[in-house]
């Protein structure tokens, strides 16, 4: 079924760079566009390329104090000062850099755009690949994240009319700044799949983080053990996602695509192929057709495997995106792995799939109470499947 989607992509988007060694590298989005290009995605009927404006403050201030982005601004400008730690800028997750302020503003200002043409029915999705920077808090930077363009596009389309909102992120870290943003809002479901905060940062995002007292339900946290890998990974998303995406009934849905989670990635322990990843974006695709008449905002998020694996995975969301997948056994088109290969100066890779299948058990056939997965599992059930009218055994 071909979907209408808009892409909100500029090349200055690239400018979100802390620099040399840092592990979120800009050239894995440059990656991206480039191999859904060499897929003729943006020449498909339906798909519109469009630059996206900076966020204005006004904007951005729907998430984020005024003093956080004056310091921004002052973080990018020639006079960085000491006083930049308070507000996490200038540590090593988040190094300050120049334009700092201007490169984290268009971010959003994309994620705005994608949402914009999302709600306004301009496309049925919008797609800001660059975003989905989920950890930035309402006062300061972290953990790559300069502006919450999740969470500013969440709060951007709760005013423009949105009575509900439902937030999925599947990126191995828990999405803990767009929680603490709709915290208190039962208008929001935030629903996060990372690995155990025991093991990874942020070290929240346990199941019995559900809500405030007047939104109990509204946080819901899977928290899986490190080593996970597809099966687990997929049994624990369709156990927990569908049911209440379909109770809560958003009048949009907002995901972050974190692909951190797959099996090379270096900064984290689960261990997903492109082929489990897919087979996400495919579910949460559908579920946005089920249960927000199509309206969707998507995000690309963490992923440092910056040649075999964010290009493949970020294109195949695109793709389904449009409406259009990607075989998984197509070949890569050489032009763009001898693109890929001159930017890394690594061996790109040939096929868009890893050869592993996505099939998985679902929960409902049986719970095994020794499998730490299935414990994890019902842990949220407990937490929150009650809150929503639902049975956490059914």
């Amino acid at each position: 079924m071909a979907c209408t989607l808009h892409v909100a992509w500029d090349e200055a988007l690239t400018a979100y760079d802390f620099g040399a060694g840092h592990p979120l590298a800009p050239v894995r989005v440059e990656l991206t566009i480039e191999l859904a290009r060499a897929f003729g995605l943006f020449d498909q009927a339906g798909v519109t390329v469009e630059r996206p404006v900076p966020a204005t403050d006004a904007e951005l201030e729907l998430v984020h104090d005024p003093r956080y982005i004056a310091a921004v601004r002052r973080a990018g400008s020639a006079e960085p000062d000491s006083s930049l730690l308070s507000f996490g800028l200038g540590t090593p997750d988040d190094p300050v850099f120049s334009g700092m302020h201007d490169a984290s503003a268009l971010v959003t200002g994309a994620t705005l755009a994608a949402a914009r043409a999302a709600w306004t029915g301009a496309a049925e999705h919008g797609a800001s690949i660059a975003g989905g920077l989920h950890h930035a808090m309402r006062g300061n930077a972290s953990g790559f994240c300069v502006y919450n363009d999740p969470a500013i596009a969440i709060a951007w389309l709760l005013g423009a009319g949105a009575e509900r909102v439902a937030y999925v992120d599947i990126d191995v870290h828990h999405g803990d700044g767009v929680q603490a943003a709709f915290y208190d809002d039962p208008r929001v479901l935030t629903i996060s799949l990372h690995e155990s905060p025991a093991t990874l940062f942020p070290g929240t995002g346990w199941p019995s983080e559900t809500g405030g007292a007047e939104a109990t339900g509204s946080a819901v946290n899977v928290a899986l053990p490190g080593g996970t890998g597809d099966a687990g990974w997929l049994r624990a998303f369709h156990a927990v996602v569908p049911p209440l995406l379909r109770v809560f009934r958003p009048a949009i849905l907002v995901s972050q695509h974190g692909c951190d989670t797959h099996w090379l990635d270096p900064l984290a322990d689960l261990q997903l192929t492109i082929d489990a990843q897919r087979a996400a974006h495919a579910a949460i695709h559908e579920l946005a057709h089920q249960v927000a008449d199509g309206r969707w905002l998507l995000t690309g998020g963490g992923g440092y495997e910056l040649l075999q694996v964010v290009p493949r995975t970020w294109t195949h969301l695109l793709a389904e995106a449009a409406g259009r997948p990607i075989d998984p056994a197509a070949r890569i088109p050489a032009a763009w792995r001898e693109f890929a290969s001159r930017r890394t100066g690594r061996q790109a890779p040939e096929l868009m799939t890893e050869g592993a299948p996505s099939a998985y058990a679902s929960f409902e056939s049986g719970y095994d109470p020794a499998e730490p997965v299935d414990q994890a599992i019902m842990a949220t059930r407990m937490a929150v499947f009650p809150e929503h009218g639902l049975m956490p055994m059914h």
